[in-house]
């Protein structure tokens, strides 16, 4: 199985979906050949904004966590990628994924999940250990926009005037071909790109923050909670921009530029947004994308590998006796 980047989904879901219908969840499964990542409990990845698990066909799709979860099926983990509405709010993606973790407890037999969520998967994890702290062992956000991000208030600056139509049908409209190319009903899914979108912004993210605190800093960019209602809680992000001139996420200088000048963010997070509860690292020259390998592994000459990263992350769970 394989899982793509969103760039895969516009450039390509008109030729490569799939004709079979996905589930919701998906186990990844490969041959053990350590146990080096098996944790007690599965491990589940919640996508970002415009994500997915697959677009297009098993040979021609790409992979949203490129390599990165067969690496850690292959180092005897049970991993598990999940599928939620590509732009919806915080709280709609966080229902759609509560259902999927308490599908994979029955599936497994296990008592909780260890999730991990990428950008506006942060979010959207924190909402389930928000509402079931009890089904949930750890939560890690990894550049997720925890605090929001400037880019979404940009965007937003649309709403009311006559560009919101157009740009909000847009993107509803690239909401559902990411699902179709995943072999799916586009009205399975909710779509909602304005809801999306206020989820993200400063304030947005705030008002989120009053109803979820779980592992939320109280200082403007420190760490949070490591332990908050027995679940522990990680986050690392990345603060690179152009990372590699090959590269097509390249493009997120542009947006960098809109977060303090370009400073301390990973091209749509700022560093201090991204923290959430144990700090791993703040610092990868890595861009948002690079975080979950994209696009096809390509990033900076030197900078560390994140299939290495997050294997040895499912390690200090493992350590952890979680």
């Amino acid at each position: 199985m394989k899982y793509g980047l969103f760039t895969a989904a516009l450039l390509g879901f008109c030729t490569l979906a799939s004709a079979q219908a996905a589930t919701q969840a998906e186990q990844v499964k490969k041959t053990a050949i350590s146990t080096y990542a098996k944790t007690k409990y599965p491990v589940v990845f919640a996508h970002g904004m415009a994500g997915f698990i697959t677009v297009g066909t098993d040979t021609l799709g790409l992979d949203y966590w490129y390599q990165i979860l067969p690496d850690l099926a292959r180092n005897g983990a049970n991993v598990w990628a999940t599928r939620v509405s590509p732009f919806n709010s915080s709280e709609i993606r966080g229902e759609q994924l509560l259902q999927q973790v308490l599908e994979i407890r029955a599936l497994t037999g296990t008592s909780k999940v260890n999730l991990i969520g990428h950008s506006h998967g942060g979010p959207t994890i924190r909402y389930v250990a928000g509402v079931r702290p009890d089904v949930v062992a750890s939560l890690t956000s990894v550049g997720g926009p925890n605090k929001g991000s400037p880019v979404a208030d940009l965007i937003l600056k649309a709403e009311g005037t006559f560009v919101e139509g157009p740009l909000v049908g847009l993107v509803n409209f690239v909401s559902k071909a990411i699902t179709w190319a995943q072999g799916l009903d586009p009205n399975s899914y909710p779509h909602d790109a304005l809801a999306g979108g206020k989820s993200l912004t400063l304030a947005g993210s705030a008002l989120y923050n009053a109803k979820f605190p779980l592992g939320m800093p109280t200082t403007a960019c420190g760490d949070g909670p490591a332990v908050d209602q027995g679940v522990y809680n990680y986050s690392f992000t990345g603060v690179g921009q152009i990372t590699n001139v090959l590269d097509l996420d390249s493009a997120l200088k542009v947006t960098a530029l809109l977060i303090d000048g370009g400073k301390n963010n990973d091209g749509l997070v700022p560093k201090c947004s991204a923290k959430f509860g144990k700090t791993i690292r703040d610092d990868y020259n890595w861009n948002h994308l690079d975080e979950v390998n994209q696009v096809l592994g390509l990033k900076a000459l030197f900078a560390p590998d994140p299939v290495d990263v997050y294997r040895q992350h499912a390690n200090r769970l493992k350590l952890q006796g979680l």
